[in-house]
C-alpha cells in the first residue's frame, strides 16, 4: 500500500474513531493529504465546512506537536475544551497563563504529550517562544503550523491585525515544516495578498464553493429599523442571533431595547472594558437563546454552531464583510436566516468612512468597487445566492431559498423616472439629499424648497406619479447601478458619476424593481424544504429537549459551551435513532469514542427511560 493510501486509510479511522463522522466532504480529504505529506495549502472554506479538522487531522497523523495560530485569545479555552472532549491532547499559549504554566506545557510539547498547541501571533513572535520552536524544530518535533483567520494579514481587509504580516517568518525560518492558511471568505485581491505576504506563493489553493444553502438571505428597505427587527424576530425567542449596527451607541441601545421586548440580549463593542466585552462573549457562547448586539468587532472565530440568524441594522462595508459576517449562522447545517434592513443614509456614512480613511487612492477605490458590488447585491432583481456568489466568481442556478426567489419583485422600465431624478440632482447643483430631492420632483413646496427657489425648476413638480417610497427606491438603485454617487462631505449629497449622461442623453435604458409586498412580516420564518430538516415527532421531539437538558446541566458542570459536549444535529439523531447500545452510539455522527467514554452509558440510560 502506498504511504498516501496509507495517509487516507489512517486519516479516515481518525475521523471517524476521534471525531465521529462518517465521511470527508468536498476537499478535506485531499488537504489532509497533502499537508499530511508536508505541503503548504491556502484553505478557503466557509463557515461551517469543517476547516478545522483540514489541520486537526494532520496534526494528529504527523509526529509532534502542531502549533496553531489564532488571533483569538478568548475563545482559544473554548476550542481545547472541544478538543479535550474528544480525547486530543490540546494546549494553548497565551497571556491568560502564568509562568509556571506557560513552562509546563512547553515541557508537555518536548515530551511528546501534547498533540496541538494554540497561541497567538504576538505570542508566536516574541524572542523566547521562537527559541522554543527552534528546538522543537532541530529535535524534529514540529508536526505544521497552522495560520487561522489568514485574511487578517490583508491591510485594508474586515480584521487586519499587524502581527499576521510576520508570519512570513515561519516558511524563512522552518522550511520544512507545513503551513496550512485558512479562512472562510476572500476575494480575488485577498486571496492574492493572502498568498503574497504569508510567503504561501508555492502553496496548493484549495477554493471550496463558497454557497452555504441552509442560510436564507432577505434584504429589506430600512423604513422603521426596530419595528422591523422586531417583526424578523417573530417567532424566534430561545433562539441564538446576533444583531450587527454600525455604531457602539446603536449596539448598546439596541441590546436594551431587545431586552424590554422580551429577547434577552447583550452588546459588545470595542469601548466596552475588557472584562465586560470577555464576560458578555463567554455568556453568548455557553448560555442558550442570548442574543448579541455588536459592531463588527464581535464574531470572528465564534465556533456556536447553533446561531441561528444574523441581522444587519446598517450596511456592512462590503460583499466579503456581508458574507463573513452572515456565515456565523447556521454553522450546524441546521436551517438559518440572514436580515438586512438598509436606505441610503447607510450607503453615505459608508461612503465617508472610505472617504476619510488613511488608505491610498488605489485602495479607496477598490473599497468604493466592493460598497458598490454589495448595493447591486441589495437591490438586484435576482436570487440574492447568485448575486453573492457570482462576486466569488461561482455560478449558481436560482436558489428558491432567497426573498427574491419567494416573492420575486416586479421589473418596469425605469428610463423616465431615472432621468428625471438624475435632472434633479443636476439642477439643485448636486448638494442636496434624498429627501430634498424628493420633494423637488413631488412638488412640495417647502420652507427649504422655496428657501434655495428650487419650486422655480423645471423638475418642480414632475414626479407625481411615485410616492415618496418610490423614489427612495429609485434613488437607492441609481446608487446600486453607480449612477449616482452619494457624498458624506456634503451631508448625504446625491452627485451625478459619469455614466449619468448616457442615461440623461436617452443613450442608455434604466431596468428598475418594484418590491413586492411582503405577505407578511415574518413570512421569510417558514424553512425551506431545501434546508429544513424533517420535525421530529412528539416523542422524539420530548427526547430532543430531555437530551438538550441533560446536556446543559452537564456543560454547566464542565463550565464549558453546550456544543463542546454536543451539537443539536447529534441529539436529534440520537432522538430519531434512539440507539441501544455503544456500538449503535458509534453510528451517530458526532459520537466519537471518547464522547462514547464520556457520555455513552448516561445517554443510553436517558434514551432507555425515556423509551
Amino acid at each position: 500500500m502506498s504511504t498516501a493510501a496509507t495517509g487516507n486509510t489512517r486519516a479516515l479511522a481518525i475521523l471517524r474513531d476521534v471525531f465521529g463522522y462518517p465521511a470527508f466532504r468536498g476537499a478535506q480529504a485531499e488537504i489532509i493529504d497533502h499537508i499530511g505529506q508536508g505541503g503548504d495549502a491556502l484553505v478557503l472554506m466557509p463557515t461551517g465546512g469543517g476547516k478545522s479538522l483540514c489541520y486537526q487531522i494532520p496534526a494528529l497523523l504527523r509526529p509532534g506537536c502542531a502549533i496553531v495560530v489564532s488571533p483569538l485569545i478568548a475563545l482559544m479555552q473554548d476550542q481545547v475544551d472541544a478538543l479535550t472532549q474528544l480525547g486530543v491532547k490540546a494546549a494553548c499559549l497565551n497571556s491568560t497563563l502564568d509562568w509556571r504554566e506557560a513552562q509546563a506545557i512547553e515541557q508537555q510539547m518536548f515530551a511528546g504529550q501534547i498533540d496541538l498547541v494554540y497561541i497567538a501571533p504576538e505570542r508566536l513572535l516574541v524572542d523566547r517562544t521562537l527559541s522554543m520552536i527552534d528546538a522543537l524544530y532541530e529535535a524534529g518535533k514540529l508536526a505544521l503550523f497552522a495560520i487561522d483567520e489568514a485574511h487578517c494579514v490583508s491591510q485594508w481587509g474586515h480584521d487586519f491585525r499587524p502581527e499576521y504580516l510576520q508570519l512570513s517568518t515561519l516558511h524563512e525560518r522552518y522550511p520544512n515544516v507545513p503551513r496550512i492558511a485558512l479562512t472562510a471568505t476572500a476575494d480575488k485581491a485577498t486571496q492574492n495578498e493572502m498568498l503574497a505576504r504569508l510567503g504561501l506563493t508555492a502553496a496548493r489553493v484549495f477554493l471550496s464553493s463558497f454557497d452555504r444553502p441552509n442560510i436564507r438571505y432577505t434584504v429589506v428597505e430600512k423604513d422603521n429599523a426596530k419595528k422591523q427587527l422586531l417583526g424578523f424576530l417573530t417567532g424566534r425567542k430561545g433562539q441564538a442571533g446576533i444583531v450587527y449596527c454600525l455604531s457602539r451607541k446603536k449596539v448598546e441601545e439596541t441590546a436594551e431595547w431587545l431586552s424590554a421586548q422580551g429577547y434577552p440580549a447583550l452588546p459588545y463593542h470595542a469601548g466596552l472594558p475588557a472584562p465586560t466585552r470577555a464576560a458578555n462573549q463567554r455568556r453568548f457562547l455557553r448560555e442558550e437563546g442570548l442574543i448579541m448586539c455588536a459592531t463588527i468587532a464581535f464574531g470572528m472565530g465564534i465556533d456556536k454552531p447553533d446561531v441561528r440568524f444574523v441581522a444587519h441594522l446598517d450596511l456592512p462595508k462590503s460583499i466579503e464583510a456581508y458574507y463573513q459576517e452572515t456565515g456565523r449562522a447556521g454553522r450546524d447545517g441546521e436551517p438559518a436566516e440572514a436580515w438586512m434592513a438598509y436606505g441610503m443614509q447607510d450607503v453615505a456614512l459608508q461612503h465617508a468612512r472610505i472617504a476619510e480613511s488613511g488608505a491610498g487612492e488605489g485602495q479607496k477605490i477598490l473599497e468604493s468597487q466592493r460598497l458598490t458590488a454589495l448595493l447591486s447585491y441589495c437591490e438586484a432583481p435576482r436570487c440574492r445566492r447568485q448575486v453573492l456568489l457570482n462576486y466569488f466568481a461561482e455560478e449558481r442556478e436560482p436558489c428558491g431559498n432567497c426573498d427574491v426567489c419567494i416573492e420575486p419583485p416586479e421589473l418596469w422600465d425605469g428610463t423616465q423616472a431615472a432621468q428625471k431624478a438624475l435632472s434633479a440632482i443636476f439642477r439643485t447643483g448636486m448638494r442636496f439629499g434624498v429627501t430634498h430631492l424628493t420633494d423637488v420632483l413631488r412638488g412640495k413646496a417647502t420652507d427649504k424648497i422655496k428657501q434655495w427657489n428650487h419650486d422655480q425648476l423645471p423638475t418642480f413638480g414632475v414626479g407625481g406619479e411615485l410616492d415618496d417610497h418610490g423614489w427612495k427606491s429609485v434613488f437607492r438603485q441609481l446608487a446600486a447601478a453607480g449612477l449616482v454617487h452619494v457624498d458624506m462631505a456634503e451631508h448625504g449629497a446625491l452627485q451625478l458619476t459619469d455614466a449619468a449622461r448616457e442615461v440623461l442623453k436617452g443613450q442608455r435604458s434604466v431596468q428598475l424593481r418594484r418590491t413586492a409586498k411582503r405577505k407578511s412580516t415574518s413570512s421569510s420564518s417558514k424553512s425551506s424544504s431545501t434546508v429544513a430538516h424533517s420535525p421530529l415527532s412528539s416523542a422524539d421531539e420530548a427526547l430532543f429537549q430531555l437530551l438538550r437538558g441533560w446536556r446543559s446541566d452537564t456543560a454547566k458542570e464542565q463550565a464549558v459551551p453546550a456544543y463542546v459536549i454536543l451539537h443539536d444535529k447529534t441529539l436529534r439523531e440520537l432522538a430519531e435513532v434512539r440507539p441501544t447500545s455503544h456500538g449503535m452510539l458509534a453510528g451517530i455522527t458526532g459520537m466519537g469514542s471518547a464522547k462514547i467514554e464520556h457520555y455513552g452509558e448516561e445517554l443510553l440510560n436517558l434514551i432507555r427511560h425515556e423509551g
